[in-house]
């Protein structure tokens, strides 16, 4: 396993980041414990998780694992979504981070989290609000970097400035997703990640299943997120992706690769990505996930595999820029 610089935080995380979503729902207690060893084993140190995936579970499961380990891993969570009936447990608010963080702490059974991260963007509170109060969940030692999931480019910049204008801790970290047929982070998100020394996270690398080489135009497995889940369906529902998950898991077999080790390495391999986040259901899907860390993506692999889905558009939508300084290429001809 192989280490990067987690942003600008002097922080070595993993190239690969485990997700705990499963922990208390398709994983078992028995289970989890089994694909955190195998974690560990790999190489792994470096933990995913938030307050809202199995109604807290999740955590709990997680903060008995780390228990015999805890300063050797980095672990993180989130807060926004609903974490009850009350109209008020839920969202970015200061009253709401401070119940929220003593629920997380509790449940993980630690003092600090490294990486907190607000899970969705509020439109409800000011974004001043919320980075006030993540500097004092900060100054007071229960988190260690503010974080941000599910932001656009736009959010997560006024936010650094509001940081820097009143001495806030800033964000340090992005959790976007991004997968061969979601490409848009690489418009915006990642250019702006590299340019602020931002770590980044993306999750979902197999687009839900899509990239595994389960599903294609007129292929679909038994039992799948993609085949029950309603979001997931709708988050892929264009024909366009099915035929690139086609064209890519033939690529993938044509050329010796296990797709879903391929897909984790093409999302792993953007130079503005510091570790996909991977998960399983059991250690024999684990066991292509870490199969990432063990492709070579040469620049010339990478190029070839994202042939196989649409480019989007840059932020100008001057695709014509694309070919180069096209002004002085004019110029040039007179």
């Amino acid at each position: 396993m192989q280490y990067k610089s987690l942003g600008n935080t002097g922080v070595k995380v993993s190239t690969l980041c485990f997700g705990t979503m499963s922990f208390g729902g398709d994983a078992d207690e028995e289970m989890s414990q089994a694909m955190f060893d195998r974690c560990r084993d790999a190489g792994i140190n470096f933990y995913d998780c938030a307050n809202v995936y199995q109604a807290g579970r999740s955590e709990e499961i997680l903060g008995q694992l780390i228990k015999e380990c805890r300063d050797e891993v980095v672990i993180t969570t989130k807060a926004s979504f609903p974490m009850g009936q009350d109209v008020n447990a839920r969202g970015a608010s200061r009253r709401h981070l401070m119940r929220a963080i003593e629920g997380s702490l509790r449940r993980l059974g630690t003092d600090y989290i490294d990486i907190y991260f607000i899970h969705h963007f509020d439109e409800n509170t000011p974004i001043e609000e919320t980075l006030r109060a993540l500097d004092a969940l900060v100054r007071q030692g229960r988190i260690l970097y503010p974080a941000a999931s599910n932001f656009a480019a736009w959010q997560v910049a006024k936010a650094l400035g509001i940081s820097a204008l009143h001495d806030f801790a800033r964000f340090e970290v992005l959790q976007p997703m991004y997968n061969l047929v979601k490409r848009q982070a690489e418009v915006e998100i990642l250019p702006m990640a590299q340019s602020e020394k931002l770590g980044v996270m993306p999750y979902s690398p197999l687009g839900g299943g899509l990239l595994t080489g389960k599903y294609g135009v007129d292929r679909r497995p038994e039992e799948g997120r993609l085949v029950s889940n309603e979001m997931y369906q709708r988050r892929y529902s264009e024909d366009w992706a099915y035929q690139a998950a086609d064209d890519f898991a033939a690529f993938a077999r044509e050329n010796g690769y296990n797709p879903v080790s391929l897909a984790v390495a093409w999302v792993g391999s953007h130079p503005a990505v510091t570790a996909p986040i991977i998960g399983a259901r059991n250690v024999d899907q684990l066991e292509d996930s870490l199969g990432a860390a063990d492709i070579e993506m040469t620049r010339d692999l990478r190029s070839r595999i994202s042939e196989f889905s649409p480019q989007p558009p840059p932020a100008t939508d001057r695709s014509e820029e694309r070919a180069g300084d096209m002004y002085s290429a004019q110029l040039s001809k007179k």
